[in-house]
């Protein structure tokens, strides 16, 4: 179906190559899956129903906020949906599970409390359930990842395409700018900057991305220094196109390659970066859900609370696994020497 809307025949022919990595295909849905659930985990993981019925009105507590009076209660500021008393007229479509990753729950008599049926993988050390904090982190995790690929490529790929098309001075000058700015600690400087700004998620992505460009703008750099001289730049020259046009619509997207090989790694890169952070203690700041935090938990924990570390460990390691099998398959596909 997808292969009706591929012009180029060399787009085919790589989309045909990653289509025949089964075990690529198979991750890339069960991340797309993963990144779908994820990123609407307020319908799957709340303590609010998804659609509510009482008193003859309809409430959509997931997308809307009421007040409490809209339910008969005057001495509340918030709506605890679970105390309602449904009559037979009324009913209630709960998520999947029913605990938001902030909510504590006072049933247990101790935390961090083993899987149960109310939490099926278990509480962390404030009662929190695991299952709703593995499934917003995952989002937070993929939101720092995917900022810091699609920003750190971004300059990457600008100064890389500016030193590979100019080259002489301005090529020398970046090169040496580059030695440079890579010769810097730049996990100290990271942890540096962190206790000078309050930590917060921005703040990570920029930082991230300032050190992250430096990989693919050599990449970009050598595809531009192979390819400014090739038959059809040398036309565009003659015809007029000035110096923009020829980089951006004529060089840049037959230098793309590294850029989508390299892809899936930098994001996997980005995921274990958060994690370490967040377990160091440096990271998203609580009570912001993180895989890294409950590892932290685990090893607080470890004794008593496998459960702690062994699915924060299992999310981690299948989120890695999934996006190398696709950067393996995708490395494959842009291989020129593939028939």
């Amino acid at each position: 179906m997808i292969e009706r809307f591929i012009k180029n025949d060399l787009t085919l022919r790589r989309y045909r190559r990653f289509k025949a990595k089964r075990p690529a295909m198979v991750a890339f849905w069960v991340l797309g899956f993963a990144l779908f659930f994820s990123f609407t985990a307020e319908f799957w993981a709340n303590s609010k129903p998804i659609y509510l019925h009482y008193r003859g009105e309809i409430f959509l507590p997931v997308l809307f906020d009421y007040h409490p009076s809209r339910f008969g209660r005057e001495d509340e500021l918030q709506i605890d949906y679970r105390s309602l008393d449904l009559s037979a007229s009324d009913s209630a479509v709960w998520p999947l599970v029913s605990w938001n990753p902030y909510e504590s729950n006072t049933k247990v008599s101790e935390f961090p409390s083993p899987p149960s049926r109310e939490n099926l993988f278990g509480t962390d050390d404030r009662g929190r359930d695991v299952a709703a904090r593995l499934l917003y982190g995952f989002r937070e995790s993929m939101k720092y990842s995917l900022a810091v690929f699609l920003l750190s490529y971004l300059l990457g790929i600008i100064i890389g395409a500016l030193m590979g098309y100019f080259g002489g001075l301005v090529d020398l000058l970046g090169q040496r700018f580059l030695e440079i700015w890579e010769s810097m600690p730049v996990f100290m400087l990271l942890l540096t900057l962190i206790t000078i700004f309050k930590p917060n998620l921005l703040l990570f992505v920029l930082i991230s991305s300032a050190f992250g460009w430096m990989g693919i703008s050599v990449y970009v750099r050598a595809e531009f220094l192979k390819l400014r001289h090739r038959e059809f730049v040398e036309a565009g020259r003659a015809i007029g196109a000035g110096n923009a046009r020829l980089i951006f619509r004529h060089i840049l997207p037959n230098s793309l390659g590294p850029v989508l090989t390299f892809a899936p790694f930098v994001i996997s890169g980005g995921i274990s970066s958060l994690a370490v952070l967040d377990y160091l203690g440096f990271g998203l700041q609580p009570p912001t859900p993180s895989w890294g935090e409950l590892l932290s938990q685990a090893k607080s924990n470890f004794t008593i609370a496998w459960w702690l570390a062994t699915y924060p460990s299992a999310a981690l390691f299948l989120s890695l696994l999934l996006l190398s099998l696709i950067g393996d398959a995708i490395r494959d596909a842009f291989d020129p020497r593939a028939s």
